[in-house]
């Protein structure tokens, strides 16, 4: 049975673990160099309540990971927030993904965030349709902005305003 809970700083290393496997065989983030623990814990001390992380926990193992990073250092987006969802991969297509994005977004809330913004790999079809579960709305592609394995990639945008 797995947990959804807020991430603490020992979670650092599984979530870490995760999203250097997503940037050594995926096309889900452009990064492309892996992350250091230092990197990772200046990332984690970047979220709290207004940009929270959360992570599902099975069995003392991190399995999945969400976070609403902030979107600009401008302060006029403030209230605006990047989602990050990353799942291991043989806890997909199980629910897990579902259930990260109810109590990150839930948060997100509460600490009174207005707009989320995702941005998608394309053909990552799985994905936009979770968004779309989520009240998320397609605004746009950029064509052509990311080169990973040999491939120049579009990204699909997304975005959900909190409705009152």
């Amino acid at each position: 049975m797995s947990v959804i809970r807020k991430a603490k700083e020992e979670d650092i290393s599984g979530i870490m673990e995760i999203y250097n496997k997503e940037i050594k065989e995926g096309i889900a983030t452009f990064d492309t160099v892996e992350k250091k623990l230092d990197d990772m814990e200046k990332w984690y001390k970047e979220h709290g309540y207004k940009n929270p992380l959360i992570v599902s926990e099975e069995k003392g193992k991190i399995i999945g990971w969400a976070a609403l990073s902030k979107y600009s250092t401008r302060c006029a987006y403030s209230d605006t927030a990047e989602l990050s969802l990353y799942v291991k991969d043989e806890f997909q297509g199980k629910g897990m993904g579902k259930k990260l994005m109810k109590f990150v977004l839930e948060e997100g809330r509460k600490g009174g965030l207005h707009t989320i913004i995702a941005r998608i790999t394309e053909g990552n079809e799985i994905s936009v349709n979770l968004h779309k579960k989520f009240g998320f709305n397609y605004v746009g592609t950029y064509k052509e902005v990311g080169k990973k394995f040999g491939k120049t990639l579009d990204v699909v945008l997304m975005q959900k305003v909190y409705k009152d």
